[in-house]
């Protein structure tokens, strides 16, 4: 079972997102805490903190197993009210990650003194080289951009 795992770390407040093949999550609950190691995280213990499922039906803490179900809400993930007091039936998936699972959110909990960054670990490319590559990119497109005008305003002007 593969699911889309993101990762918030609060402390350095950035968030990844993977896909990775982590069965071993499946029973666990909202809330729960489980060792990083799980999916490829050495180091590191993450809390769930919600998810959703194929359909986009958010993952709620207080609905018992991990099936669909309707419940009367007045606030909270899968609603939000247009007005105060108004409630509303809303399906949501119970608290338990299951195979029907999509998307599993976490945020790091603790971690140990002398680990590698969640980047490195998961072979992602730092932020920084990201921003550096998109910096050049702009600037050929920009460059281009120019050229093109050049060349139109010599042509108005023959």
């Amino acid at each position: 079972m593969s699911f889309k795992i993101s990762i918030s770390d609060p402390e350095e407040g950035e968030a990844w997102q993977v896909e990775k093949e982590a069965t071993p999550l499946i029973g666990t609950k909202i809330g729960e805490e489980f060792n990083g190691s799980l999916i490829g995280l050495e180091g590191y213990t993450l809390e769930v903190t919600g998810g959703s499922d194929e359909g986009g039906f958010p993952m709620r803490e207080g609905v018992q197993g991990s099936g669909r179900r309707e419940v009367l809400m007045k606030k909270g993930p899968g609603y939000r009210p247009s007005e105060d007091g108004v409630r509303r039936r809303k399906s949501v998936r119970g608290e338990a990650v299951s195979e029907d699972v999509v998307q599993v959110n976490t945020k790091v909990v603790d971690r140990e003194s002398d680990v590698e960054s969640i980047p490195e670990l998961l072979g992602l490319e730092t932020s920084e080289e990201g921003a550096s590559e998109e910096e050049e990119s702009k600037e050929e497109k920009s460059d281009e951009e120019e050229s093109e005008e050049d060349q139109e305003s010599e042509e108005e002007e023959e």
